[in-house]
């Protein structure tokens, strides 16, 4: 018997800048690179409007640039992460420990996509 078993994904949002984006990039935008030592968590939001606040306001102050990226991961994989709400009512964001990364990777479905380039 086959079964074709179309998995239950959750659109994720994440702020980035240039430098991470290079490495997204460099991995065929298949996966998030490693955190630094002082990134102990990696934060994808689940919120378009938050993200693009982050990258526009944030990012672009800091790097230069601010870019939105936009990926799906496996809907039962990430119910092991509970929502944290980080201020109002839409800033809602994953927190993934930086040992997990590589988990998380693996079951993001498909491409990480830029959505918003801000300069």
């Amino acid at each position: 018997m086959h079964m074709t078993s179309q998995q239950a994904t959750t659109t994720l949002w994440r702020p980035t800048g240039p430098k991470e984006l290079d490495l997204v990039r460099e991995l065929n935008w298949r996966a998030w690179p490693p955190r630094l030592p002082e990134q102990p968590i990696f934060y994808p939001v689940l919120n378009e409007d938050y993200a693009i606040r982050i990258a526009r306001d944030w990012n672009v102050k800091h790097d230069g640039a601010g870019f939105v990226t936009r990926f799906e991961v496996e809907s039962e994989f990430l119910s092991r992460y509970p929502v944290q709400q980080a201020g109002g009512q839409t800033i809602l964001e994953l927190w993934v420990p930086a040992e997990e990364l590589d988990d998380f990777n693996a079951h993001i479905v498909g491409e990480i996509q830029v959505v918003h380039e801000f300069r």
